[in-house]
């Protein structure tokens, strides 16, 4: 059983079996989820780590970012590359044309709920080839006000995913998934963390919150509850810690 990462390096090569092991048993729609805070503004660089389980692909590998600042600072950044960079397109330059013959494979690195419907599009024309989207936020849709056909849209298309890497951290707990295991929530305890529950299903809601009350002793969970003692040590310090590390 796969365990939760001492720190981020870890939870980026764990994200990496994930997703290959996914591809190889037949999955082509994924999602890599690393729910920490502010991880989108190191969306690159995170990138740039995933990308060493594909690389192998070489050119049938193609690194798409949401818009052409995004890919046009990449390309700087990185340098020559043996795989293409290139954004999910405009009206000027749909979707349609960054699509090649020899591509094998598309890696969509923090797409938004703006660009639900490019992401679509691309997975759809994709046909059998995987598309994998790396720290999406395509559920995240406040600061955008969408109306009801393109949430209606948006859930359709969130529906075919599937998370094959996920990390959430709670209120002394975490939620994660690793494929090919089912969910799991874990809960602090003395500094460690301890696996409660296994889920087939991603626990979300009331549902997480029962499964957390009832590890607690708690009764009602709706009630306030007293705030949890910082642990000793957790994964999410050292977390934090490589969090630094790689922003300097």
């Amino acid at each position: 059983m796969t365990q939760l990462p001492n720190n981020l390096e870890d939870a980026i090569a764990q994200s990496r079996e994930a997703t290959a092991s996914a591809i190889e048993d037949g999955l082509r729609r994924l999602q890599v989820e690393l729910l920490f805070p502010e991880i989108q503004l190191q969306a690159q660089l995170i990138a740039q780590q995933f990308l060493g389980e594909f690389e192998k692909l070489e050119s049938g590998l193609k690194v798409l970012f949401p818009d052409t600042g995004a890919a046009a600072l990449a390309r700087r950044d990185w340098g020559k590359t043996i795989y293409k960079v290139t954004d999910l397109g405009s009206s000027r330059s749909p979707i349609e044309n960054k699509i090649e013959a020899e591509d094998q494979l598309f890696l969509i690195i923090n797409p938004s709920s703006i660009e639900v419907a490019q992401v679509e599009k691309l997975s759809n024309l994709a046909q059998e080839r995987p598309v994998i989207l790396l720290i999406p936020r395509l559920e995240d849709i406040a600061t955008i006000g969408i109306g009801y056909a393109a949430r209606q849209q948006r859930e359709r298309f969130l529906n075919t995913l599937e998370s094959c890497y996920y990390i959430r951290p709670l209120e002394g707990a975490a939620l994660f998934r690793c494929y090919p295991q089912p969910w799991q929530v874990w809960l602090e305890s003395n500094g460690d963390y301890e696996l409660i529950a296994q889920l087939a299903e991603k626990p979300v809601g009331d549902a997480l919150d029962q499964i957390l009350a009832k590890a607690r002793g708690v009764d009602d969970p709706s009630q306030p509850q007293p705030t949890p003692k910082p642990p000793k040590k957790s994964f999410m310090a050292d977390l934090q810690s490589m969090w630094r590390a790689l922003t300097r």
